[in-house]
């Protein structure tokens, strides 16, 4: 463009034709002077020429040089401009991040931090910048920040991460998640930068997981992962240092089953609440005691001098039990058996130690409960058959082995059959026909009773309603039933007894359950709620055993009962102990003027029968009268005197 144009200036015109050129403009003059080309570079011209052929001749070479300087020149101006947005970008996004980054010196001086510190750890940009961070890591932490910068600084332009905890501003511990860059070498930066964000509340879950992955819910205490993990680690301290010894109480309470199945299990929950603070205040910081399972407890005692530690915290515990817990409105009182184990005996695995220490529990049961029993490599026989006999009674109820068998009960005046007692039978593979005595207390111990009675319920009910179809003579004979305490203190028995009799068809009429004076008295509200329960479905209700136990007269006349059977132990001496001979009339007499019906139980001579009858005792039932036969030979019995149950009625004691 001409300097001088017809209507003006070249140079005013540049400055219309910047805003609208995307091209390099050159001035062309016939002046030459410095201020002239000075007020046309200024205006906006990339250059200019002073006209003389020689110019006008290379004017080709000067518009392609203009156009490559014009093109330096707008790239430049390009790049400047994006430098400066990228700038204004990554600055807006430091001071808007939701993270905060912070670069250190070498030292873990804190140069820089972006304004998220307020927001993260609570402190004002101008107090924090100056801190060294390690000041801030939490003690427990340290080493691990320590290292974290260190592996950093061996790492330029290197990035790794970490969790750990920083002190906030009002001084609670917050988690982290931290990156760190090493950009020492960049000439920008000069320092090391931590990327952090705020992680406590997903750490919180994350431990609170970790917490409940190991601790008994209800309790609170270390459940059986932790303590099998405590165990091992005191295997090998004890195995590295011979000094150091350590030993495990294997805790079992007593008759806990009842207070669950008579007061539910909110009320247990309540007493194994109790009772764990009761133990913690016998054992040391450094003990462990967990819940093993149900009503079991386990405590870990380290770093012990020996057994009379042990024995002392069993000690102490029994002790701490013995007293009444009191729970709202309830009292109740427990014991429990302890079995122990000491490190002296060389193990290598906690398996081991928890096996021998529950056989230990198992002895000190064995010998009558609330007491503790140090183990002894003699203890492992019979308990381990003890286990043996437990698994074999679990399958034997799946292969159907148990048999019922059944015991006539007779009028002791006419001889005819009345009714008859279901008793439960083993019928081994191996080992034949086993009797109730040897299996029954574990099947009470391990809760497999009530499926044992369950099982004798639903057979005898139906074998009784097959003999009433088959022999309809016989409208009077009944079935008697013997229920464990802990089958009676459900609190759905009288429905569950219900739902049977629709199955079988069974009147409830014929059905006589029979419980002990013990069960009875255990948990007397329970039981009387049972009892009305079931006189209301016409069942009835005996006694048995009866005078070995509590042998109270207000159950007798508050409760719906209806039969006395008298314990054999009265009646096997009734020929030769006027003692004997006199409680049995008196239990006699007393059952007659109450309105009930009395059984003797072990009636085996004739002697015996004459004297029970002579006292007026309706009926008996004992070896002299048949022993407990299948239910073909009871079938048998029933047929062979029909026509003496039907026409000698008139001459029963009763």
């Amino acid at each position: 463009m001409d300097l001088l144009l017809p209507d003006g200036k070249g140079t005013e015109l540049l400055a219309v034709g910047d805003q609208f050129v995307s091209f390099p403009i050159v001035i062309m003059t016939s002046y030459g002077n410095e201020r002239v080309a000075v007020e046309a570079v200024k205006a906006g011209a990339l250059d200019y020429v002073v006209k003389s052929p020689m110019v006008l001749a290379d004017l080709p070479h000067i518009a392609e040089r203009a156009l490559r300087e014009w093109h330096h020149l707008t790239e430049r101006q390009r790049t400047e401009k994006a430098l400066y947005q990228s700038e204004r970008r990554f600055r807006a996004l430091i001071e808007h991040s939701s993270d905060v980054i912070s670069v250190l010196d070498v030292t873990g001086v804190i140069r820089y931090s972006s304004p998220s510190t307020m927001r993260i750890v609570g402190y004002p940009l101008d107090d924090y910048q100056g801190c060294n961070i390690f000041e801030l890591i939490h003690p427990d932490d340290l080493p691990i920040g320590r290292a974290f910068i260190v592996r950093l600084l061996d790492c330029p332009d290197g990035n790794m991460t970490t969790e750990l905890r920083l002190r906030h501003h009002d001084a609670s511990w917050r988690w982290i998640d931290v990156t760190g860059t090493n950009l020492l070498d960049d000439p920008a930066v000069q320092g090391i930068v931590l990327n952090y964000r705020d992680i406590t509340e997903r750490k919180r879950f994350e431990l609170q997981l970790q917490h409940d992955a190991l601790h008994d819910a209800l309790t609170g205490l270390p459940n059986r992962v932790l303590l099998v993990d405590r165990i091992e680690q005191a295997i090998k301290r004890n195995q590295q240092d011979e000094h150091y010894q350590f030993a495990v109480l294997f805790l079992d309470l007593d008759h806990f089953k009842v207070v669950n199945d008579s007061r539910g299990h909110t009320v247990g929950d309540q007493l194994l609440m109790a009772v764990t603070s009761r133990l913690q205040e016998c054992l040391r910081a450094s003990d462990t005691c967990a819940r093993f399972g149900g009503d079991e407890f386990v405590v870990l005692l380290e770093r012990i001098s020996g057994l009379d530690d042990a024995t002392q915290a069993a000690a102490c515990i029994q002790t701490n039990l013995s007293r009444p817990f009191h729970l709202s409105d309830l009292t109740l009182v427990v014991s429990a058996s302890i079995g122990i184990v000491v490190s002296n005996v060389g193990y290598e695995q906690s398996e081991e130690v928890l096996r021998d220490a529950d056989i230990a529990m198992y002895y000190a049961k064995s010998r009558g409960k609330a007491q503790y029993a140090v183990f002894d490599v003699t203890m492992r026989a019979p308990v381990l058959a003890r286990l043996a006999l437990e698994e074999d009674l679990r399958r034997a109820l799946e292969r159907h082995e148990f048999r019922v068998y059944y015991q006539p009960i007779i009028s002791l005046a006419a001889g005819d059959i009345r009714g008859f007692e279901a008793l439960v039978r083993w019928q081994h593979p191996h080992r034949g026909l086993v009797g109730p005595s040897e299996f029954i207390g574990v099947a009470e111990e391990t809760g497999l009773i009530e499926d044992i009675d369950w099982l004798v319920l639903r057979e005898a009910s139906r074998q009784l309603q097959e003999w009433h179809e088959r022999m309809p003579w016989e409208p009077l004979l009944s079935m008697n039933v013997n229920l464990s305490g802990k089958q009676f203190t459900r609190p759905d028995l009288a429905a569950q007894i219900e739902q049977v009799l629709r199955e079988t068809r069974l009147d409830p009429h014929s059905l006589r359950i029979e419980i002990t004076e013990s069960t009875l008295m255990e948990n007397m509200a329970v039981a009387a709620t049972t009892l009305h329960q079931l006189h209301a479905l016409g069942v009835s209700i005996a006694i048995d055993d009866f005078g070995t136990g509590y042998s109270s007269l207000n159950y007798l006349l508050n409760l719906p009962i209806h039969v006395l059977k008298i314990d054999r132990s009265f009646i096997s001496q009734i020929e030769t102990d006027r003692s004997q001979h006199e409680i049995v009339s008196t239990i006699i007499m007393l059952s007659h003027k109450l309105g009930l019906q009395v059984v003797a139980e072990g009636v085996e001579t004739t002697t015996q029968r004459a004297q029970l009858c002579a006292l007026g005792c309706e009926y008996g039932q004992g070896y002299l009268i048949s022993r407990p036969v299948d239910s073909a030979r009871a079938s048998a019995l029933l047929m062979s005197m029909p026509a003496l149950h039907r026409y000698h009625k008139v001459t029963d004691c009763a």
